[in-house]
């Protein structure tokens, strides 16, 4: 890459508050603006769109976990066509891959986008001032590998409604829901939540654990059961909280939906992973529930439910706690962890987002993933900033393109300034950029409970 060189640009509605944004001067360009696609030789597609205004620097996206077992696995250059609109409008050249397969494709995915990313430069003849790299749901933790791995060639990186706490995590927390479903909702069962040999199987489990929870959902008791499973599988209450926030049926009910969502969708998920990792990369052996359940933000709502249904909920944490018999394997964890992990260890800016209520990757992983910064001591590459909403990577384009221009300043100056410090800033940002809105707010994500390393 060429050598830095800045100018400072003031943004209309951000000079208003006092802002300022430091954005690349973009070299003098032919008529640069096109779209373009190519293959690598292990079978990865890519895309990218340049538009002629190119302001000098490519961002790399990172598409989120396509089912092995549903047809199609396009390249993607942005979460959705909107988002694609506003970034090609502020003159951002795009790039992203297929991965070479569908699946939990974590394992090649960062080769797979690096080597993408060369090909479109080769294609293109473009010669970046700045590469950022960002991603969604599975794609953002590959966005957080990149942040660990490809210093010499990304700039800086933001994982979008990530799976921060890796694959391992990931796995462990699921347990721990599925766990509670299979032994209180369906003592009788003995439904298989881990260790699937076929897809079917996996159908099947995902079957039996949604009619478990479609069953209890009828009795007082079972819907004080559904609550805790679903808090141990951090699942949001969603929209239910903003209709009635402190009504417990309407919660549970909140709750119960979200389930079975979840469900439906993790449990066959599960398959690709332990196919991936070569089998089951996860444990609950020696989990003490009375413990876990103690650090849930969802206790209050959980322990009014049991009080009301007349159950006795230490009873039901020990009942968890004395069957939970889930061994993993080490080599496969060890897979899993090496190919699918992330560390914490930052070779380059890092700016998160998350919604607060999200079913498929619970705001709780920020969590884990500021603990993993903190401790390998890269904090200040670090900000991260939730997005008061209901969905999995439910994001405005203003909010995505607000990102990253908060991180293109931040890889500009060298430090993070006023857009990186807080969520007002950052809704400022957002508003100068598109009329899609954006609802950043100041917030402290509560303890994730996947954590197996973390609690010994």
């Amino acid at each position: 890459m060429s050598q830095l060189r800045t100018r400072t640009v003031g943004l209309a509605a951000v000079a208003a508050a006092a802002l300022s944004v430091g954005l690349v001067a973009p070299p003098a360009l032919a008529d640069t603006g096109g779209e373009y696609a190519g293959s690598l030789s292990n079978g990865t597609t890519w895309l990218a769109s340049v538009p002629a205004d190119w302001n000098g620097t490519v961002l790399l996206y990172s598409h989120g976990y396509r089912p092995s077992f549903i047809p199609g696995n396009p390249a993607s250059v942005a979460p959705d066509g909107a988002t694609k609109a506003l970034l090609l409008e502020r003159g951002y050249a795009l790039v992203g891959s297929s991965y070479a397969s569908s699946g939990w494709a974590v394992p090649t995915a960062v080769d797979d986008q690096l080597q993408s990313l060369d090909a479109m430069l080769d294609e293109t003849g473009l010669d970046p001032e700045h590469i950022l790299a960002y991603g969604t749901s599975m794609g953002g933790l590959v966005t957080g590998r990149i942040a660990e791995s490809a210093a010499d060639l990304i700039d800086g990186a933001m994982p979008t409604c990530g799976l921060m706490e890796g694959a391992v995590d990931l796995n462990n927390y699921q347990l721990d829901g599925a766990h509670a479903i299979d032994q209180l909702l369906a003592p009788a069962q003995d439904i298989d939540i881990e260790g699937y040999a076929t897809l079917g199987d996996a159908f099947a489990a995902s079957g039996a654990l949604s009619a478990a929870v479609q069953a209890g959902q009828q009795t007082p008791e079972g819907k004080a059961r559904i609550a805790l499973a679903a808090a141990l599988f951090h699942i949001s209450d969603g929209a239910a909280a903003a209709d009635a926030p402190t009504d417990p049926a309407v919660l549970q009910q909140g709750l119960y939906e979200q389930l079975l969502d979840t469900i439906g969708f993790v449990t066959p998920g599960r398959f690709d992973i332990e196919s991936t990792a070569g089998g089951n990369a996860t444990w609950n052996a020696g989990v003490d529930y009375h413990k876990l359940f103690a650090q849930s933000e969802d206790r209050g709502l959980v322990q009014e439910l049991y009080r009301e249904a007349g159950l006795d909920l230490k009873a039901d944490l020990a009942t968890l706690t004395a069957t939970a018999d889930v061994v993993a394997d080490p080599g496969s964890v060890e897979t899993l962890r090496a190919s699918s992990g992330l560390t914490g260890d930052l070779q380059m800016p890092v700016i998160a987002l998350h919604t607060l209520d999200d079913i498929l990757a619970p705001i709780q992983v920020e969590e884990e993933y500021a603990e993993d910064v903190r401790t390998a001591g890269d904090t200040s590459l670090l900000r991260q900033f939730q997005v008061d909403r209901v969905g999995h990577c439910s994001f405005t384009p203003a909010e995505i393109a607000a990102g990253i221009e908060a991180l293109l300043d931040r890889v500009e100056t060298g430090n993070w300034g006023a857009i990186g410090q807080s969520a007002q800033r950052m809704n400022q940002l957002a508003a100068s950029l598109h009329d899609s809105g954006s609802a950043f707010v100041p917030t402290q994500p509560g303890e994730f409970l996947g954590d197996r390393e973390g609690r010994r």
